[in-house]
């Protein structure tokens, strides 16, 4: 799907193009991730102790990132805390190893976490206020005329909607 010539495409360019685009994605994702993190952090603290057991990760993990660990990776994930004789992973330890998660997923999954960044009613669509959001956020120089044709580009179907594939499909061109 190349997008065609005029303002919407001009809005992609910038966005992705300018040197900021995929990298403050990149950042503003990671930013909700350490965030979301914390708060999965907390909720997976089954007791309220002050750290995360094996079982306790393997929660968060699935939280996250929508997968259950093998026991394999989460003792190896687990190596850290418990070499240094500690009962369990730290809240500190827990963000770090999150953000290095995020770091080494594939495209597919960066494109997914910026998505889901975006995403921030958890809707599984971008409505045009999220998309007015999100590229305020990376890129605010751009006018919202020029956002709101890059957006009407994506809505194929004019719901008032871009869907997941939608986006995937775009995000894959660049």
């Amino acid at each position: 799907m190349p997008l065609g010539p005029g303002a919407a495409s001009f809005a992609w360019d910038v966005f992705f193009f300018s040197g900021r685009g995929l990298t403050d994605c990149a950042e503003f994702a990671s930013g909700r991730i350490r965030s979301l993190s914390g708060q999965v952090f907390r909720e997976c603290d089954c007791g309220g102790k002050g750290y995360l057991s094996g079982e306790d990760l393997k929660m968060a993990v699935v939280t996250i990132f929508g997968y259950k660990p093998s026991k394999m990776e989460t003792d190896r994930m687990m190596a850290p805390a418990l070499g240094k004789h500690l009962p369990g992973m730290s809240l500190d330890q827990f963000l770090s190893l999150m953000s290095s998660k995020v770091a080494t997923q594939d495209g597919y999954e960066q494109t997914r976490q910026i998505f889901t960044a975006f995403d921030v009613h958890c809707r599984s669509f971008l409505s045009r206020e999220d998309f007015k959001r999100a590229f305020a956020s990376v890129a605010p120089h751009l006018p919202e005329q020029t956002v709101f044709e890059a957006f009407r580009e994506l809505d194929w179907d004019s719901d008032g909607r871009v869907s997941y594939k939608d986006f995937e499909t775009v995000m894959s061109y660049v």
